[in-house]
């Protein structure tokens, strides 16, 4: 999933369009972020 503690990010709907790029922890701290919210909210 990252490299060297980097995960990039880009538009699923535009997949050749730029990424950029957060730290692993950060992206981490997302995800937990995401999961954690209740199905539809």
């Amino acid at each position: 999933m990252s490299t060297l503690g980097v995960v990039p990010v880009r538009d699923s709907k535009v997949p050749a369009g730029p990424a950029f790029a957060v730290s692993a922890a950060a992206f981490t701290v997302f995800v937990d972020s995401v999961k954690a919210r209740p199905a539809g909210a």
